[in-house]
């Protein structure tokens, strides 16, 4: 169960090859917008040649060109004014494919095998993309604003709380913006749902109740083609134990967090922007019950309790590696309705009224819900005793903002406009040291069996 393995030896590395050996199995980057298994985005239409340049170009230099990594470049070249200049990977297999992929759309990227040697090289960089694993998130992020660059980090920050918050102070000596990639804070689905509808239209009355999960079916762990197999003389040198480590990095201590955390994170970050608040304590039960090859729990369920203005307020969350039931999305539940979001419309992208709550419709009428559509109602039962309205769900208020865009793209045009025009970060450094204190702590409540309490100085970078 669970054994690594090898894709036969390649030729010259297609986009189809590359992705196929790259699918994020079981616990691979959190591919937004799109489910396990299914065909990656569709490719950008051809950006204009590099020499017709534009005044308000920014050069970009992208350091980490896995799984995660792609999903940026793809995003990034539907930005107009983002040139991918250079790009950096350990791999070579990684660092061919992105450095051809790019100049098919007029990026001619200088590929680099360590950072450092990027940083000593290229002139005229307006800012830098960290999409590498956890584990060195600091260093190549905090090496990139020394340098005089902006810098998109994907999350999780760090794997632990002293590197992440080296990271926050980092950003404040240098004086240069650090965006961390919690991509649903630039997404006007979620804006519009949470500081809109729940926040400033109190929507659902007081939140009691949150809930969010993300559930993923079995696999194997991630092979590589067999002639790109780096050496051991490399892999050891920038870290990695063997090419099983690497590849499958997330689920090995002394690189990644787990499910909880490269999952997780992304949705108990919105628990926070929800309640306004930071948790007070976390309850989590998990183990490694499936893989006997994994270092990381492969389930977590973890209770998050929140001291609100309003009152206590409890957010569940679970995480599970052997069934995709359900999938992934998050619910908050009030006094008079209920909001169920995903970054797939489809699994969640709409309100529910508590048959007592005050009148919708208005709110329809200005536009800042759809009107709602009602159930089918059951007409006959075979059992006397069910009451048809116990068999008959609330009607649902469909939300009217769409997202005609790859998921992790508004997040990347909110840095990039910080970067150039001076906007706010939807995600800073400080904001998203919250949510890594949140997250991290779960895991450690798993291990104690116990409920851990939280400080308010401990989100404090």
């Amino acid at each position: 169960m669970g054994r690594a393995t090898k894709t036969p030896a390649a030729g010259r590395i297609s986009r189809r090859d590359f992705l196929r050996s790259s699918a994020t199995a079981g616990l691979g980057a959190a591919l937004a917008g799109r489910g396990l298994g299914q065909d990656p985005p569709q490719a950008p239409p051809p950006a204009k040649p590099a020499a017709a340049k534009r005044a308000d170009e920014i050069r970009v230099a992208v350091i980490g060109c896995g799984a995660q990594g792609r999903v940026l470049i793809e995003s990034m070249l539907r930005i107009p004014s983002v040139r991918i200049a250079a790009i950096c990977d350990i791999w070579s297999y990684s660092r061919q494919y992105a450095g051809n992929y790019v100049k098919r759309y007029g990026h001619e990227a200088t590929a680099y095998e360590d950072y450092r040697d990027l940083l000593a090289s290229e002139k005229g960089l307006h800012a830098a993309i960290v999409a590498t694993p956890d584990w060195v998130h600091a260093e190549h992020t905090k090496a990139c604003l020394r340098a005089g660059l902006p810098v998109y980090c994907e999350k999780e920050m760090a794997n632990t709380l002293e590197e992440a918050r080296s990271m926050v102070l980092a950003a404040r000596t240098t004086g240069k913006l650090l965006q961390i990639g919690h991509q649903r804070r630039s997404n006007p689905r979620y804006i519009h749902a949470i500081d809109r509808l729940i926040r400033d239209e109190r929507l659902l009355g007081r939140v009691t109740v949150a809930y969010a999960q993300w559930n993923r079916a079995k696999a194997d762990l991630l092979g590589w083609p067999e002639r790109y197999a780096i050496d051991q003389a490399t892999l050891e040198k920038y870290g990695y134990r063997s090419m099983t480590e690497f590849r499958n990095w997330r689920l090995y201590k002394r690189y990644g967090g787990g499910p909880m955390v490269d999952l997780g994170s992304h949705q108990i970050d919105l628990f926070g922007w929800v309640h306004g608040t930071t948790p007070k304590s976390v309850v989590a039960s998990g183990g490694l019950d499936y893989y006997d090859n994994w270092e990381w729990y492969d389930n977590v369920m973890a209770v998050y309790e929140f001291e609100t203005k309003e009152g206590a307020s409890r957010a569940f969350y679970q995480v599970q590696t052997t069934t995709q039931h359900g999938g992934f999305y998050e619910t908050f539940m009030g006094e008079n309705g209920s909001l169920v979001l995903s970054e797939i419309p489809e699994r969640g992208n709409w309100a529910m009224r508590e048959p007592h709550a005050p009148e919708w419709d208005s709110l329809a009428k200005a536009g800042l819900l759809q009107s709602e559509t009602l159930p089918i109602q059951k007409s006959t039962t075979k059992n006397i005793y069910v009451d048809v309205r116990v068999t008959a769900e609330a009607g649902r208020w469909p939300l009217p903002v769409e997202l005609a865009k790859p998921a992790h793209q508004p997040h990347l045009e909110n840095f990039f406009a910080a970067v150039r025009d001076g906007v706010p970060l939807n995600c800073p450094a400080e904001l998203a040291y919250e949510s890594c204190v949140a997250v991290l702590k779960a895991n450690e409540a798993v291990k104690a069996r116990r409920v851990m309490e939280f400080r308010p100085e401990q989100f404090k970078a």
